[in-house]
């Protein structure tokens, strides 16, 4: 970490993080460098992820479209009883011991979709989305859809890599047998412009870590996302992190601290508004764990 001074969001200092590339051959190399990054925060860039450039323009595209429809018409979606659907801004609190009001975001979740009816929607994290309506927003539902399903091939990429990091077979997170399906979330996310104040607890997105195994987060070329990485520091250092364009800036989530013995870190993370509209897409990765899981993920 290189400090720079107090940035523009009033973080102590500029994180430098570890760039991941999925296309390298260099399969030892791209190792080294996530477990470099895993040990110091658990955030890094992924590049050449195999997801165009027009293609992530798209699902901006097509989330702007939808953040900029009236109030009425989004509550019309809001999100159900399986977090399906639209979240108003101030509907979710991140962090209740520092936060005097909601996260000053609006966001759509997008789980597995399954038919309703179907045994498998009652389990937790399937069931039916809710969309918008076709001719309200032609094309979104795809457009999304498919962005789920081409995220979550780059995150079992991401996921193979942290296997060898960990000393295991590099598919050993594709292996249904052991840890069951692979469960990705979607969530998209829109800040409107709010500047944050930490000091009278307003937050774009207050300080939390990720409940999963990873998430990939697409992001604008808008600043706000600060890491803090010792969380029991006093008092805490927040350092940014800037977006990168074309690249998901991937962080670990609970799940695999924990699976890794807390070698591996999940770090405490936070969203400050800087007073310029912001956008961002996020892919959580995660699993239902299997008792099989246990002993098979060892120390250093």
């Amino acid at each position: 970490m290189e400090n720079y001074g107090r940035s523009k969001n009033g973080a102590e200092a500029q994180t430098v993080l570890n760039c991941i590339d999925l296309s390298s051959p260099d399969i030892q190399q791209s190792v080294s460098l996530l477990k470099q990054a895993c040990l110091d925060c658990g955030f890094f860039y992924v590049v050449n992820h195999g997801i165009s450039q027009e293609f992530m323009e798209e699902v901006f595209s097509q989330s702007k479209r939808f953040f900029k429809m009236p109030l009425n018409e989004k509550m019309k979606v809001l999100r159900n009883e399986k977090h399906r659907g639209y979240t108003p801004v101030l509907d979710e609190l991140l962090d209740p011991d520092t936060q005097v009001r909601g996260d000053y975001k609006e966001g759509y979740y997008i789980g597995v979709e399954v038919p309703e009816g179907d045994p498998e929607s009652e389990k937790p994290f399937y069931g039916p989305n809710v969309w918008p309506a076709p001719d309200c927003l032609p094309g979104w539902r795809e457009t999304m859809e498919r962005f789920q399903r081409e995220a979550l091939e780059v995150a079992k990429a991401v996921a193979r890599i942290i296997a060898l990091a960990l000393d295991l077979d590099a598919d050993f997170f594709d292996k249904p047998e052991m840890l069951g399906q692979a469960i990705a979330t979607l969530r998209l996310l829109h800040y409107e412009g709010q500047i944050s104040d930490p000091s009278k607890g307003m937050y774009g997105a207050g300080a939390h870590s990720d409940y999963g195994l990873i998430t990939l987060l697409a992001t604008d070329e808008v600043a706000g996302l600060q890491i803090c990485k010792d969380r029991d520091a006093k008092p805490q250092l927040w350092e940014d992190v800037a977006p990168m364009k074309g690249a998901f800036i991937v962080n670990l989530g609970d799940m695999l601290e924990r699976w890794s013995n807390c070698i591996f870190k999940s770090t405490l993370h936070r969203v400050l508004g800087t007073g310029r509209e912001r956008y961002s897409v996020r892919l959580h990765f995660f699993f239902f764990i299997s008792p099989r899981l246990l002993g098979h993920l060892k120390k250093f």
